[in-house]
């Protein structure tokens, strides 16, 4: 295939090919979009809310260990291989089979706010029992901007890497 008609051939296919390049694709936006996370919320949520975003924490809460190397290193296992790879092999193919037109942003924005929901919502509250979304604190609104723009930074990636 020509790389014009692998282009195409991957526009008007639900899923990417399994091939190298798609996991490379994943690793590489995983990584972007991790950095961005980190610089978002180590960084400026500090500046904003008062303090930083700990998505370690959560991972302790979740899984009843004390352990912070070993969340850390969970949470950037999560961000960097299987939410990169959950945008290309669910959040894209849904969006392409029920909205073909929709912008590649707005699919990753709405996949930023799925992230969201899982972490503030199935992980926090129904998992580790906390309120919902955190009760709306303005610590959450700093989270959902973070995976705003990790969805955003991950779709990007992908969209440069015609995936």
């Amino acid at each position: 295939m020509t790389s014009d008609s692998t282009s195409a051939y991957r526009q008007s296919s639900l899923f990417p090919p399994l091939v190298g390049a798609t996991l490379i694709t994943a690793l590489v936006a995983g990584v972007a979009a991790d950095l961005t996370w980190e610089v978002w919320a180590r960084l400026i949520t500090p500046l904003l809310v008062g303090g930083p975003l700990q998505p370690a924490a959560l991972v302790q809460s979740v899984f009843g260990f004390q352990n912070w190397v070993l969340a850390e290193a969970i949470h950037a296992f999560v961000g960097v291989v299987a939410y990169p790879l959950g945008y290309l092999f669910i959040a894209r193919p849904l969006q392409r089979a029920v909205l073909p037109g929709l912008p590649w942003w707005l699919t990753a924005l709405a996949y930023g706010v799925g992230l969201w929901t899982f972490a503030l919502f199935v992980m926090a509250h129904l998992i580790a029992g906390l309120p919902p979304f955190l009760g709306f604190i303005p610590l959450a609104w700093a989270s959902l901007a973070g995976h705003l723009l990790f969805g955003l930074t991950v779709g990007l990636v992908v969209k440069l890497r015609d995936v």
